[in-house]
Parts: C-alpha cells; structure tokens; sequence
C-alpha cells in the first residue's frame, strides 16, 4: 500500500520531528510507568489503572506510528519567490464584498490551523488560490455560497 505524500514547511516538519521525539523519550516512558504501578496494584482483571494505561499506551503508538510515517512521507515545501501561488506562500486577499483584506500561509493538511491563518491547499480557499497571481479575482464556494476574493500580494 502506498501511503500519501505529505507537504510540510521545513517549521512543520520541526515541529512534527520534535513531537515524534517527546512521544518516543518522554511519553514512552510515562505510560510505561503507569502500566508498571498498575500492575503493582494485583489483579489485572478488575483493575481499572491497568486497562486506562493499556488504552493510552494503544493510542501513544498509533500516534507514533502515524507521525513516523508523515515524516517518512513528506515533502518539503521550498520556500521560494514566485508570482505564482503554490504551497508555502503568504498570500494577501481582499474579500470582495466587504472589503476585509486577510493574509493566510499556504500549507499542507498536516499543518493547516486556520487559527493561526495557516490553511491547507486543499480547502476550498487554498484550491481557489493555488496557482493564481496578483490581481486574480478567485470564487470559493463556502457554505454561505461564493465568495469572491482579489489576491492582492503574494509573499514566499
């Protein structure tokens, strides 16, 4: 089975790399702990402690395993001036009806966190934007319905 390619900036592969690293040396160790105590506590088949540290040591793993294979599967988004808009682009966009200007970075699902205006390339937005230039006029179709939005500055 061949698993997805993930795009990653090189930030989110730090931060993904780093996360895999607290899981393994430090998280590990913690429900490893647990596990021990409640097997202190006697019988594993009444033993509420137990059972919560066996789920949580099932999750922690499928956690790892999925973390080591985004990074196993990634690709690194360069960041390079363009005119165009590709994946690890700052883009400044004006929404057409009300005028409110928005700046997002153009990133893979993986680091996607509209929060932080971090949105995926294959959001509705993201794939409106995706290979466009300054001055395209993009409709994004939202819940609401189409939205019009100028792209008013691409930064890399």
């Amino acid at each position: 089975m061949t698993e997805k390619k993930v795009m990653l900036t090189q930030e989110g592969y730090d931060k993904l790399a780093a996360k895999l690293e607290h899981l393994k040396s430090v998280r590990r160790i913690e429900v490893a702990d647990r596990l021990k105590a409640a097997i202190a506590l006697g019988d594993l088949s009444e033993n509420s402690e137990y059972e919560d540290a066996k789920n949580e040591q099932g999750f922690l793993e499928g956690e790892i395993l999925d973390l080591e294979a985004k990074l196993r599967n990634c690709e690194i988004i360069e960041e390079e001036v363009s005119s165009l808009i590709k994946p690890g682009s700052t883009v400044v966009i004006r929404d057409l009806e009300t005028g409110e200007v928005e700046t997002y970075m153009i990133v893979g699902s993986t680091e996607a966190d509209p929060d932080e205006a971090r949105i995926s390339y294959e959001s509705p937005l993201g794939a409106a934007l995706l290979h466009q230039e300054v001055g395209a006029i993009v409709d994004v179709h939202a819940p609401i319905g189409v939205i019009k939005y100028e792209i008013v500055e691409i930064k890399s």
